[in-house]
């Protein structure tokens, strides 16, 4: 089975995530993405981080997000929200994951997240094991830009 290297889902924005605008709140943004990435890698890659965590402690923590506001998402919209490994090291992810409408004609955010591997036993980082490696090794799909500024004027419409 050939694993895809873009995977993506839907959801709906909700009442409680949203500020008096009745736009999706700032911080909500995150909650969606994460938890977006989460419930598709278990589904696309088999992998659960919860039942990792516990049986193996270990897992990820997220150690840095960088997030750009493209355009609003609103009270009971329904998303797509995609996602992708641009880069890997032996211990470190770099996940980037996009919010988009239900047609994907507008981009609404783009998502930087750096995820590193941690030993919740150790309270350490620690690093890929081979299986994980080879996981990564298929599904990463580099982006032509090295910073998240110049990813994003790349994604945005351009005005003409």
């Amino acid at each position: 089975m050939k694993l895809l290297k873009v995977i993506e889902s839907k959801t709906k924005i909700r009442f409680q995530d949203c500020d008096p605008f009745n736009h999706l709140n700032n911080a909500a943004y995150l909650n969606y993405m994460i938890n977006a990435r989460e419930d598709q890698i278990e589904e696309h890659y088999n992998l659960n981080i919860y039942a990792m965590a516990k049986l193996e402690g270990i897992s990820w923590v997220v150690g840095s997000n960088q997030i750009a506001y493209l355009r609003p998402a609103l009270l009971m919209e329904n998303v797509v929200i995609d996602s992708q490994l641009i880069k890997f090291t032996e211990n470190q992810l770099h996940v980037e994951i996009r919010m988009w409408n239900a047609s994907k004609t507008e981009l609404k955010a783009v998502m930087w997240s750096t995820f590193v591997h941690f030993n919740l036993r150790k309270q350490s980082r620690c690093n890929h094991n081979a299986q994980l490696m080879q996981l990564f090794e298929n599904i990463v799909l580099p982006i032509p830009v090295s910073g998240f500024e110049e990813r994003i004027l790349q994604l945005k419409p351009q005005k003409v």
